[in-house]
């Protein structure tokens, strides 16, 4: 079913195998295998991702931004096909796209030790670096409002609003969480109305991954590119610490699994400021254990407002799934505000041990 697509990008089909590869959730992601090399092939979820050719227009305009400025960085820029565009429709709609296969890569679903979380960090920090003098107009947003917790904190009380009691009920605690920790929105909406912090070019979804790791697990680049916009770098940092620091991932409902692994938080901060920490003001680095609170509270608000919308948006496997992600999204919020006093000064060796480093 995938020869025309191949043969769009100049492969013959029949000196190829291909199969499913990697873990992702939204695009359809493939393997393609042969000896003349080995690639990557994705269809795009265009339900999620609306208009792929931003999507294709955004990567090429960083990809001639790294070939001009740092040649030698790793970017897994899309292949054009033979048309020189660099989508592929099938003949049923479907939208594809060719990337090349990085030798000697991998990626992890889960992250296990600190140096993982150095590594991403940094990794995801030097991306945004590079990126510090890009034109960051010229970039389109392909997921509007996606980080934007006013817009997020608006949706979950239209849905408390008009929730039957059924969804009310069992959610009560819940609800309640939200308006304890509503000083977490009215921080960010001073941040964003006073201009405080800048908008950089962000990757906006840190998990990990989304980093290719070598055999050594070193960090080779960032992948998953698209997106890829303007945005706070909260929301990279932030969704780190969402990610990273428990165990327990946010499928858990077994909330006594859920805890701070604290050596992990003074490994992204080590991390990321070894490539941002001469880039970022010192406003939004006074507001960098904060990212943590705001990307934990935003994803719990928005497993709670799905539950009380009757399951609308994400996927369920079980009645009360998005409840329970809610729970463990507030549990995870109350153990990371519990552990501030710690991270601050974690923070503060992280900066002094980088001052005594060399520059990058």
């Amino acid at each position: 079913m995938f020869d025309n697509i191949l043969i769009s990008f100049g492969l013959n089909p029949s000196d190829y195998t291909i199969q499913p590869f990697g873990s992702g959730l939204i695009n359809h992601t493939l393997k393609v295998s042969g000896n003349a090399g080995d690639f990557i092939l994705q269809q795009i979820n265009v339900n999620v991702f609306k208009s792929p050719e931003d999507i294709a227009e955004n990567l090429s305009l960083l990809n001639k931004h790294f070939k001009k400025t740092k040649s030698d960085y790793l970017f897994v820029a899309p292949l054009p096909a033979i048309s020189g565009d660099f989508l592929v429709k099938s003949a049923s709609g479907n939208v594809f796209r060719l990337f090349p296969f990085v030798k000697g890569s991998q990626t992890i679903n889960f992250i296990s030790y600190e140096k993982e979380a150095f590594e991403a960090a940094k990794q995801f920090g030097k991306f945004t670096r590079l990126l510090n003098e890009f034109e960051i107009g010229q970039l389109k947003y392909i997921l509007p409002d996606f980080h934007n917790l006013t817009l997020r904190f608006q949706q979950f009380k239209t849905a408390h609003q008009n929730a039957p009691g059924e969804r009310l009920d069992p959610a009560s605690n819940e609800i309640k969480e939200v308006y304890k920790h509503d000083y977490i929105l009215q921080t960010y909406k001073r941040l964003i109305a006073n201009n405080e912090i800048p908008l950089r070019v962000i990757h906006h979804d840190t998990k990990i991954s989304n980093i290719l790791f070598d055999e050594q697990q070193n960090g080779l680049c960032v992948i998953d590119l698209d997106t890829v916009m303007p945005g706070y770098y909260l929301s990279d940092v932030g969704d780190m610490m969402r990610t990273y620091l428990s165990p327990a991932n946010e499928e858990e409902a077994d909330l006594s699994k859920i805890h701070i692994r604290e050596n992990f938080f003074y490994a992204i901060c080590k991390g990321y400021l070894s490539e941002m920490g001469t880039v970022l003001s010192e406003t939004e680095k006074k507001y960098f254990i904060f990212s943590g609170e705001l990307m934990i509270y935003m994803q719990a608000i928005r497993f709670l407002t799905d539950f009380l919308n009757n399951d609308i948006y994400y996927g369920t496997k079980y009645p009360g799934h998005n409840l329970n992600r809610a729970r463990n999204q507030f549990t995870l919020l109350n153990k990371y505000v519990e552990a501030e006093e710690k991270f601050r000064q974690m923070m503060i060796e992280a900066e002094r041990d980088l001052s005594t480093v060399p520059d990058f």
